[in-house]
């Protein structure tokens, strides 16, 4: 009797598999292996001979002189230095409007006029302040025209450098503040500065001319706040007499001499003279 021989179990089939799938993987190494060869063929050549150094080259100098050219629409300034310029001059205005122009003499005798007729806050300062404005641009307004003229214009065409630009617009100004300035405060200015003597008074400089105008200034507006301070003090003293002669003493002599100032100054067209005498000084 012939027995049936036992099936092959799970570790039989693994074998078979590993048997078949033996020669493919040879053949994948053997692939690999020439592929690594090949690649590495030139990298295993024999090494060559080093090549000479090179002797250097001399530098050449620039194609321009390596400035930066800021400039658009031929020798204009551009936009952005434009604004730039602009936004400068902006922020000293404030400053320049008090220091080299007409408009600190003009606001004080203004509040003086002011105060003289007994109002300390009528006219109220918006008011004495925009008056004073505009009456500067009235005096300053030559000075400016000639300033666009000999400078802003031709460099905002690129005629000229900003240097030249500034040279040539500081000269009109100059020229106005010394027009305006006494010799007294002058003197005072260039002792304090400690500078040596300028042989004119063209040859001074810019700062200490504007403290020199700025005093000269001064002086003057209290000289004009003096003469219109005199007929309203003559008013004061009269109605005070009248009011003491009638022994009205308690009655405070400004509440009374308020309404003749007004009047007085109404007959008399007071602004109209204190704005021609204030305008005419510059002239």
């Amino acid at each position: 009797m012939i027995l049936p021989l036992p099936s092959a179990g799970p570790a039989a089939a693994g074998a078979r598999r590993v048997a078949a799938l033996f020669p493919l993987g040879l053949l994948v190494l053997g692939a690999a292996f020439l592929t690594t060869v090949a690649l590495a063929g030139p990298a295993s050549a024999a090494p060559t001979a080093p090549t000479a150094p090179t002797a250097p080259v001399a530098p050449t100098g620039p194609a321009v002189d390596g400035g930066v050219d800021i400039s658009i629409g031929g020798d204009s300034p551009s936009t952005a230095v434009t604004l730039i310029l602009a936004i400068t001059v902006l922020s000293i205005a404030p400053s320049a409007l008090l220091l080299v122009t007409s408009f600190t003499k003009i606001i004080v005798v203004l509040a003086l006029t002011r105060n003289a007729l007994g109002l300390p806050t009528s006219p109220p300062n918006q008011v004495l302040t925009g008056l004073a404005l505009f009456l500067t641009i009235f005096v300053m307004g030559p000075v400016f025209g000639e300033i666009n003229d000999l400078a802003v214009q031709p460099y905002l065409d690129g005629g000229i450098t900003a240097a030249q630009a500034y040279d040539s617009g500081s000269a009109p100004l100059k020229e106005f503040l010394l027009s305006n300035t006494r010799d007294d405060e002058l003197k005072l200015m260039v002792g304090l500065s400690g500078e040596e003597q300028p042989a004119d008074r063209e040859s001074v400089s810019m700062l200490t001319l504007i403290p020199a105008f700025v005093l000269s200034e001064l002086k003057s507006a209290f000289i004009i706040g003096l003469v219109v301070f005199i007929p309203f003090l003559v008013l004061d003293m009269l109605v005070s007499a009248s009011l003491m002669a009638m022994g009205m003493m308690m009655v405070p002599p400004s509440v009374v001499s308020l309404p003749f100032k007004l009047l007085l100054f109404v007959v008399v067209d007071g602004w109209t003279l204190v704005t021609t005498a204030l305008v005419g000084s510059y002239t």
